[in-house]
């Protein structure tokens, strides 16, 4: 047996009433056998089809406004013929404005569209196919999230094994004896050098002083380790002792 529901109803530009009352039967499925029907009136068709009781209902409402003049109709007669319902045609636009008038509450598909349930059910297809990207979304940015978090503390213990191995470095190789005087001697013969003069009097810098060459310094790197003023006096004052006494 045919199932109604595999049968979209297709919309048509004319319309005979009989038309109109399968597709608002929704007996699309049927309807060569309905259509093979020697008459249309709806005392034939309660007769040949007792099991659609729908079918005689709406083509006599049709049938009805027609007569009634409340639905526009096209008929191919001689003016003045009397009106013969199955012969009369029905435009669609003409069909949705009288059915939006006189039967708002009834919205057939082949005249309005998909009805309103079958837009939320479609409306909550699409809901859960977002919802299945969203998830997948989440689930890849958790992945990547974790990733960098790992990545990070990877870096952070880089960082810090770089550090040991730099004090590691400097713990087992401090200057020795020799090396610590050498520069203390290079130190002392630069100051002496800036502070010095040539043979005719003239001064190697503008520094007259080994407080003013500590002074540039500690302004020039202010705040840079091991150049403070306290440092530098010591070292300068050990450099100049080291140097040989002349």
């Amino acid at each position: 047996m045919p199932n109604p529901n595999n049968f979209e109803p297709t919309p048509k530009v004319f319309y005979r009433p009989i038309d109109v009352a399968i597709r608002w039967c929704n007996l699309m499925a049927y309807e060569t056998a309905i259509l093979s029907a020697t008459s249309f009136s709806p005392p034939t068709l309660s007769r040949l089809f007792p099991q659609w009781p729908c079918l005689r209902e709406k083509n006599e409402i049709i049938r009805d406004a027609i007569v009634n003049h409340e639905l526009p109709y096209g008929i191919l007669v001689a003016p003045g013929t009397p009106t013969d319902c199955n012969l009369t045609t029905i435009r669609h636009t003409d069909l949705r404005s009288w059915m939006a008038r006189y039967y708002p509450e009834q919205r057939p598909a082949f005249l309005f569209g998909p009805s309103k349930e079958n837009e939320k059910i479609m409306s909550i297809g699409t809901y859960l196919t977002i919802r299945a990207d969203k998830d997948a979304l989440e689930s890849e940015l958790k992945n990547a999230t974790n990733t960098i978090r790992i990545m990070l503390d990877e870096i952070k213990n880089l960082k810090l094994e770089k550090e040991n191995l730099n004090m590691h470095i400097n713990l087992n190789n401090p200057l020795n004896e020799q090396s610590n005087g050498s520069l203390l001697i290079i130190i002392g013969a630069l100051i002496e050098t800036i502070l010095g003069s040539t043979q005719s009097g003239r001064r190697h810098s503008i520094f007259d002083s080994q407080a003013a060459i500590v002074n540039s310094i500690t302004a020039h790197y202010d705040g840079v380790q091991g150049l403070s003023k306290r440092t530098l006096d010591a070292k300068f004052a050990a450099a100049r002792r080291s140097l040989p006494k002349s």
